[in-house]
């Protein structure tokens, strides 16, 4: 039986060894998960986990669906192989009879007691996602389960992260913000895609916003922290990933807001650290151009991430109120 559960997980996380290109608009995903929120928690209360987990879950297979996997599987979400929904000895791969699929020991359940078992109808599909983390986490941890569910490290991290945002702000954070304290001289060069020579030819993925050196630079979005530390391109830098795998850089920082650290949790207009002119160099290189945040904005699929031009964000998100937030104090237990 143990044999039979591996080689259903591999089924399963082959799904998506092909991720390909975003498939839904931000906006949409939100919206589907608002109406799926009652099942989330239905399902997470019956098998005793957090109803944010099994959302984040979807929202980064959904996110993450090649054009093949949204074809196969229409359904909002994380979409189970055929073979493992109806049961690998199952000669009818496409069954939907609870009863057939308990026989040959696929996953698939009738949810909402319907006399059907159909991998697309959510009453059916999340209660079946639920009870194969429970099954899994029963026996290890969820962080296997996930494991099993994606064979993907990168997708590991990410829903975790997700599932954070999610417990602090919702499925559906909205907010955005100008990414330099507006109460400040700044001047914003639209440069994107402009060659860069330093460390070889290469296109300049971002937009510079001059400013004096210490001006305040600011969350733009409810995010978590991915990326912290030295780079010889960009600095003292910073990344924050949103809930729609939106990636934000942030670079040439004369140094971070403390108590900022790797894995927290941030929101619009919040301090994340200065304005300076670091980079070009070893760690500490500092003052081979004028201060100034570059700021660049980078789409992910799971498989490839790729530079976007900000401008158009930028330009909207000046002209939005601004409301500066400090870093929330650190507690002696959080560490």
């Amino acid at each position: 039986m143990i044999k039979r559960r591996w080689n259903v997980a591999l089924l399963i996380g082959s799904l998506f060894c092909g991720f390909a290109l975003l498939t839904s608009k931000p906006s949409d995903a939100a919206e589907k998960q608002t109406d799926l929120r009652p099942l989330y928690e239905m399902a997470a209360n019956e098998y005793d986990l957090r109803w944010t987990l099994l959302a984040a879950i979807d929202r980064y297979a959904d996110l993450t669906k090649s054009k093949q996997a949204k074809s196969e599987h229409p359904q909002y979400g994380f979409g189970f192989e055929d073979a493992a929904w109806a049961g690998l000895d199952n000669p009818n791969p496409k069954d939907t009879n609870p009863r057939t699929i308990q026989l040959f020991h696929g996953l698939g359940i009738d949810g909402n007691h319907d006399g059907m078992a159909l991998p697309w109808d959510q009453h059916d599909r999340i209660p079946v996602l639920a009870q194969w983390l429970d099954e899994l986490s029963g026996e290890e941890d969820v962080e296997t389960a996930i494991w099993d569910l994606f064979q993907d490290p990168v997708a590991m991290d990410r829903i975790f992260a997700f599932q954070k945002i999610f417990e602090k702000y919702g499925l559906h954070p909205k907010g955005y913000c100008f990414p330099v304290a507006k109460r400040y001289n700044y001047t914003v060069k639209h440069t994107f895609g402009a060659r860069r020579s330093y460390g070889g030819r290469r296109m300049h993925e971002g937009v510079d916003i001059f400013a004096a050196n210490g001006t305040p630079v600011l969350a733009c979005a409810h995010g978590y922290v991915e990326l912290m530390g030295w780079n010889r391109f960009g600095g003292w830098r910073l990344g924050i990933r949103d809930v729609n795998n939106v990636y934000y850089y942030y670079g040439h920082l004369s140094s971070f807001a403390k108590p900022l650290h790797q894995g927290d949790v941030v929101e619009p207009g919040q301090v994340i650290g200065y304005v300076g002119s670091t980079g070009y160099g070893p760690p500490g290189t500092s003052g081979k151009f004028p201060p100034h945040l570059h700021f660049g904005m980078y789409k992910d699929t799971g498989r490839r991430e790729w530079a976007f031009s900000p401008s158009p964000k930028l330009n909207h998100w000046q002209r939005l109120p601004q409301h500066i937030k400090v870093p929330p104090t650190r507690s002696k237990g959080d560490d």
